[in-house]
């Protein structure tokens, strides 16, 4: 097969490297396999894998006529089989640009999907919870692929070295670990509740917080640090800004706190986790608390006492370190057994077949056309009175498989 593998956007983050990593573990299934996507960090990682990048203009519209041309015309020219778009909008721009030529498939990292997604378009939805919800009353296919990880590269022993001396992190604290996009949606309530919480506990603890990653509310996060710092006397927490390799940073951690794909990332270094959600939500993952995860995603909903909740854990784990290893053994042998990307290509290859035989009704083309500018306009609506925070999707259509609110892509921003 000729398959063009589209994600949303190119920014380290957890649904593209999805993306980038399965599209070169299919490819080494046997099949020709690119990568249209914009400029940013990850082309190099596009690159590094062996896998052809085309270019896409960083200011077009999100979802865009003038990409459907282009996604057409490439499929004309170079013959693909199957355009596989990553989050709702490359799905869109990819349904109307099959045709009958070739193949659609959407996958949707996020916690909801979106109710103007066609309901006959090929999808593929990151955990079981979700996709049963998804799958009733919805005619087309709904496919299971929970994040993959490449565990080869992601494993414990990883270097560590480098990445201590340039930020001047030395061994006698222990190390609460971010990895991810600093924005408002999803991350920045539970980094600004861990930087509190490292800032009480480190009056009479070791903790120390270290923020991968850059973002809008960098400067947020900043401030507060700065204020935890100054009122310690030591660089309890640390900001590192956007690393192109966050391995190392994964590989020091005493503990990961994380979300989504990063969540699962920080399992392969057999790092103990916390699952980082919204409203207070911290929880340790264990073999009794798994089957939680597994079901609806590693995220989830709090009851506002987070900070009672994280600190709890983080004296645990720092009063029993060996606590920490029993679990960070626990959650390596977890991702290779049931995270690995060699076995989620398997899956998508069959996804892919299947797609070819599947078409969507031609009446689908106008009725999702319709249905996607009601909610940019209603979006742009929100937007001017200073209430949009989130793509609430339900809020805006009023129905669709899931009536929570819907997230951006777990781990991905």
């Amino acid at each position: 097969m000729k398959i063009l593998v589209y994600p949303h956007a190119m920014e380290i983050g957890g649904s593209q490297l999805n993306a980038i990593e399965l599209a070169a573990a299919v490819r080494d299934l046997g099949h020709e396999v690119a990568v249209i996507a914009e400029p940013g960090p990850l082309v190099e990682r596009v690159s590094s894998l062996g896998l052809e990048h085309l270019p896409l203009d960083a200011g077009r519209r999100r979802p865009s006529p003038a990409t459907v041309r282009l996604l057409r015309r490439l499929i004309a020219e170079r013959g693909y089989d199957v355009v596989h778009g990553y989050e709702w909008p490359p799905g869109i721009e990819a349904f109307y640009a099959a045709g009958r030529r070739a193949a659609a498939v959407c996958t949707v990292m996020s916690m909801s999907v979106a109710p103007f997604i066609p309901a006959s378009l090929p999808l593929v939805v990151g955990t079981h919870e979700l996709r049963e919800r998804t799958a009733r009353g919805r005619p087309g296919p709904v496919h299971l692929i929970e994040p993959p990880i490449d565990v080869d590269a992601n494993a414990p022993g990883h270097p560590v070295d480098g990445f201590r001396a340039r930020f001047a992190l030395d061994e006698d604290h222990f190390d609460v670990v971010v990895v991810g996009r600093l924005v408002q949606e999803l991350k920045l309530e539970g980094v600004l509740t861990a930087v509190d919480v490292v800032g009480e506990l480190g009056r009479e603890l070791p903790v120390r917080l270290v923020i991968v990653g850059d973002g809008p509310a960098r400067p947020a996060v900043e401030a507060r640090a700065e204020r935890i710092n100054t009122a310690l006397g030591r660089r309890a927490v640390v900001l590192t800004g956007r690393l192109d390799d966050p391995r190392p940073a994964y590989a020091a951690a005493s503990v990961a706190l994380a979300m989504g794909g990063s969540a699962l990332r920080a399992l392969a270094f057999a790092r103990p986790l916390i699952v980082q959600g919204e409203r207070g939500f911290f929880e340790l993952l264990t073999p009794e608390s798994c089957g939680r995860f597994l079901k609806q995603g590693w995220y989830g909903l709090g009851d506002g006492n987070g900070p009672v909740r994280l600190a709890t854990i983080l004296r645990e784990l720092v009063a029993h370190p060996e606590r920490g290893a029993e679990l960070g053994a626990y959650g390596r042998d977890l991702v290779v057994l049931r995270f690995g990307l060699r076995r989620a290509a398997r899956v998508q290859e069959q996804i892919y077949r299947e797609a070819l035989a599947w078409h969507s009704p031609a009446r689908e083309l106008a009725s999702t056309a319709g249905r996607v500018m009601s909610y940019k306009l209603r979006r742009r609506y929100r937007r001017l009175r200073g209430t949009a925070a989130r793509d609430d999707f339900n809020a805006v259509a009023g129905s669709g498989p899931d009536s929570r609110p819907v997230s951006r892509p777990v781990g991905s921003r």
